[in-house]
């Protein structure tokens, strides 16, 4: 009698087998997911390399005219008080860019004022290279040139 309970213990596995039928299937549906998740990590990169190409600070325009200008600060103005020289040519480069731009609102980037700042308020440089871009509406922005 011993040997038939010895059988019903054999027969016993069958549902762990049934068990194990069942975490193939959810092994399958992890599967499933991750490659999702694969395509969704890829296609966040590409925009973030498509805004790495933009430049820092500067926003989307749609650009009607774009100019490269070599601004001779030291003859618009050096003949002022020492502490006024800086404002001053901050100045002149916004008349220079709107007398030549045709424009009449003029804003300047954060790089052109830290460029003509750089030496301190005593002594601007005497000539600086940007570059004038003016959108549909009229307004011009003046960048850094690139090739300087």
């Amino acid at each position: 009698m011993s040997k038939p309970e010895k059988e019903e213990e054999t027969t016993a596995p069958p549902p762990a087998e049934e068990t194990t039928d069942q975490e193939p299937v959810a092994e399958a549906e992890t599967l499933a997911v991750e490659p999702v998740e694969e395509e969704k990590e890829t296609a966040k990169s590409v925009p973030a390399a498509a805004e790495a190409e933009k430049e820092p600070g500067e926003e989307e325009i749609e650009v009607v005219e774009e100019k490269i200008y070599t601004i001779p600060i030291g003859r618009l103005g050096y003949a002022t008080d020492r502490g006024h020289r800086s404002p001053k040519a901050v100045r002149d480069v916004r008349a220079y860019v709107a007398r030549h731009m045709r424009a009449d609102e003029v804003s300047i980037s954060n790089e052109i004022n830290q460029a003509i700042w750089r030496r301190g308020i005593n002594k601007p440089p005497r000539k600086i290279t940007v570059r004038a871009v003016k959108d549909k509406e009229g307004k011009v922005v003046v960048y850094p040139s690139k090739t300087a």
